[in-house]
């Protein structure tokens, strides 16, 4: 039985095992605590019944216009802790609160092509690729440098579903900012 709720600040100190995974971006303190501060409702724990987590999702809203939406920023499950639905019902958590409380046009985000379960993931969830992002991911050893998927879902804000439509060529880092 998992809990789903708010990330807080003293989850920094148990989420180790969940961000030693080779897909999982790590940031430095600051980082974190700027979406804890920016966005607490989108930044969001999977808690097992003993305390422990099980898995996170750092989210944010930003753009204007058409191109106001949600944005996942890092969602990461522990490997003792996947396909148990997990990751799924923190998506949930933040494309509900991306539609009915921001009134978002889509929700995206980026994933390296090599991370085939994420991408079948979010395929399953309604996500398709929007563009690609050259050398989005620089390589660091253990990871290789590698362009971004990056991955959309229309809200019901964008009856049009203009903000799925592919681009076609790939994209340069500087051309995603919002």
């Amino acid at each position: 039985m998992s809990t789903i709720r708010r990330f807080r600040a003293m989850d920094m100190f148990q989420f180790n095992n969940i961000n030693l995974d080779r897909y999982t971006e790590t940031y430095d303190l600051s980082f974190y605590l700027t979406y804890l501060s920016s966005w607490p409702d989108l930044y969001i724990v999977a808690e097992s019944a003993d305390g422990s987590l099980m898995g996170y999702l750092m989210g944010k809203v930003e753009g204007k216009e058409e191109l106001w939406h949600g944005h996942v920023t890092a969602l990461t499950v522990a490997p003792e802790c996947r396909r148990l639905g997990l990751g799924r019902g923190l998506m949930k958590v933040l494309e509900d609160a991306s539609e009915k409380t921001y009134d978002c046009y889509f929700v995206d985000l980026f994933v390296r092509p090599s991370n085939a379960v994420a991408i079948q993931m979010y395929e399953t969830l309604g996500y398709t690729l929007y563009r690609q992002v050259i050398d989005y991911y620089m390589g660091d050893g253990v990871m290789p440098t590698e362009y971004a998927n990056d991955m959309r879902k229309a809200l019901a804000r964008d009856v049009d579903k203009k903000s799925v439509v592919p681009i076609k060529n790939p994209v340069n880092v500087e051309d995603t900012l919002f």
